[in-house]
């Protein structure tokens, strides 16, 4: 598989919650770090997706937005 994206992250599903139309698919990475993502719920079903099966996560944005802590008063 070739793909643009440059942000392609190699991990295995920790957590999967499928509801009636879409899926949360939390990623964890290397190290501990998790990334999650909301698919369709077929999507998940055609890709086989469970807890322990290795995937990648692919990350393809226009937008990086920075914030700060916000400080209590």
């Amino acid at each position: 598989m070739k793909i643009s994206a440059r942000n392609v992250f190699k991990g295995t599903v920790k957590q999967l919650t499928i509801g009636s139309v879409n899926a949360e698919v939390v990623v964890e990475l290397p190290g501990g770090t998790e990334i999650v993502s909301i698919i369709t719920k077929h999507s998940a079903e055609s890709m086989g997706l469970a807890v322990g099966k290795g995937v990648y996560a692919v990350v393809k944005a226009s937008d990086v937005l920075i914030g700060e802590p916000h400080e209590p008063h």
